[in-house]
């Protein structure tokens, strides 16, 4: 049986992402801490999902909440590499 996800979750989910790093930039979402400087702080991805949900006004099923976390996640990797790439890490 297959399952169905809330794609308006996601779509909320990446907007309010581009929002927070025109506002805050990269490093709001990385952990503050000298022996792993580019871990992601999993509360400030939490932390979109939540608000796109809040923006949608509905709580959404456990499954597309985390499927959206994780997409966000991705996302947020793929941004952290290629600013270690344009700081040559």
């Amino acid at each position: 049986m297959a399952d169905i996800i809330d794609l308006s979750l996601i779509a909320a989910s990446r907007r309010t992402l581009d929002k927070l790093l025109d506002a805050r930039g990269i490093n709001y979402f990385l952990k503050v801490d000298a022996r792993q400087p580019f871990r992601l702080d999993p509360t400030r991805v939490d932390l979109v999902i939540r608000t796109a949900a809040k923006l949608g006004n509905k709580t959404p099923p456990p499954k597309a909440y985390e499927h959206a976390r994780k997409l966000i996640r991705r996302e947020l990797i793929r941004r952290v590499v290629g600013e270690m790439f344009q700081i040559g890490l």
